[in-house]
């Protein structure tokens, strides 16, 4: 469990190095929800550290858009309470960023995932699993060079897509 935790963690904090200064989730949040989600699986037979990296990227994506969603719901008036603007503007508090980012990027990337499995997989690794090149080589079970050729062709792709 240990080697587990510590794993989930550094994928964590790569993935939230990637997020918008601003984002309200820590890295110990992240991952503290994907370990026990990880963990109360009961029948999860893990079978080598591929599937592990996939499910827990997968989990984190998860995890990080319902933070998304929730703070969004919060912003349109779900809990709220009263702010002054000189409270609001000290505290930071404005335009949700990072979370409407994440939510368009898990639209994206859906549809993705429609016209190319794979790729989408890749961005998921990548982007909410925080792996590097060479460990999302390792996961898929191809080459280095086949990652960064697949990971600039899915980046230039969403890019197209979020920017319309």
């Amino acid at each position: 469990m240990p080697a587990v935790y510590s794993e989930l963690r550094r994928q964590a904090a790569r993935a939230l190095r990637r997020e918008a200064a601003g984002h309200t989730l820590q890295a110990t949040a992240l991952v503290h929800e994907a370990y026990l989600r990880l963990v109360d699986q009961r029948r999860a037979d893990w079978r080598d550290r591929t599937q592990f990296f996939a499910v827990s990227a997968e989990l984190m994506r998860r995890i990080l858009v319902d933070h998304a969603r929730a703070r969004r719901t919060a912003k349109r008036g779900g809990a709220a309470a009263r702010v002054t603007l000189s409270d609001a503007d000290a505290a930071g508090v404005g335009v949700d960023e990072p979370a409407a980012e994440i939510l368009a990027l898990d639209e994206a990337l859906g549809r993705l995932g429609a016209m190319d499995p794979d790729a989408a997989r890749l961005v998921e690794l990548r982007y909410f699993g925080g792996l590097t090149i060479e460990e999302t080589a390792e996961v898929l079970g191809v080459s280095t060079a086949t990652v960064k050729r697949e990971w600039a062709t899915a980046r230039g792709w969403l890019q197209r897509d979020l920017s319309r």
